[in-house]
């Protein structure tokens, strides 16, 4: 068995690092709860944990050619979403509420699994980020307002409709019009299911 469950990971291995698409949602399907948890210890907001988590998984697709072998990917993505959410807690200015020995230990353990499997290079998702973000600043206004308190501040529809003086179904009509731009521009550099997570 552990032998078939070994050949089985080396086989999804060898596909995600060449951009097969249906590997890398395995990968995102077996390990995505298991990260969001992860990153709840550290921010305690599942909100922010899944999007902390997502980001990961942004990384670890632009960088799959970096990963030269199956643990890389735990460690990749550990390693990631660690450093997001020790800038999210410092943004807050609550790191004294955590134990700076339990971080350290936690930093210093993904730190050596992670060169010694992978080379960490984040400037791909910086560079993604910033095409997300004029993505959403170039859609028209209408569209872009309501997909910014939709998504961002997590507002209904009715609450929307009412803060914008439209009707609720052209709340729905702007949201769908969003999504689909967003998701034409976005499908070139992640694969398809990956973006609809990200923009649900």
């Amino acid at each position: 068995m552990n032998y078939n469950k070994n050949s089985l990971n080396e086989f999804l291995f060898i596909r995600f690092q060449k951009g097969d698409e249906l590997a890398f949602e395995h990968i995102f399907k077996a390990s995505y709860n298991q990260l969001v948890g992860f990153c709840l210890q550290f921010v305690n907001n599942r909100e922010e944990a899944k999007g902390i988590a997502q980001e990961a998984f942004v990384n670890l697709w632009l960088n799959r050619e970096k990963i030269v072998k199956v643990t890389g990917i735990n460690a990749f993505l550990y390693t990631s979403a660690k450093s997001a959410c020790l800038k999210h807690i410092r943004h807050l200015q609550v790191v004294k509420k955590y134990s700076d020995s339990k971080l350290n230990e936690i930093e210093e353990q993904l730190q050596i699994e992670s060169l010694d499997s992978l080379d960490l290079n984040s400037m791909e998702y910086v560079e993604l980020n910033e095409l997300i973000q004029q993505s959403i600043q170039n859609l028209p206004e209408k569209s872009r307002m309501v997909f910014e308190k939709k998504r961002f501040e997590g507002k209904t529809n009715r609450e929307i409709a009412e803060e914008l003086g439209i009707t609720i179904k052209s709340v729905e009509a702007n949201m769908t019009r969003a999504i689909k731009t967003l998701k034409a521009n976005l499908t070139e550099y992640l694969p398809l299911f990956f973006v609809l997570i990200i923009l649900s």
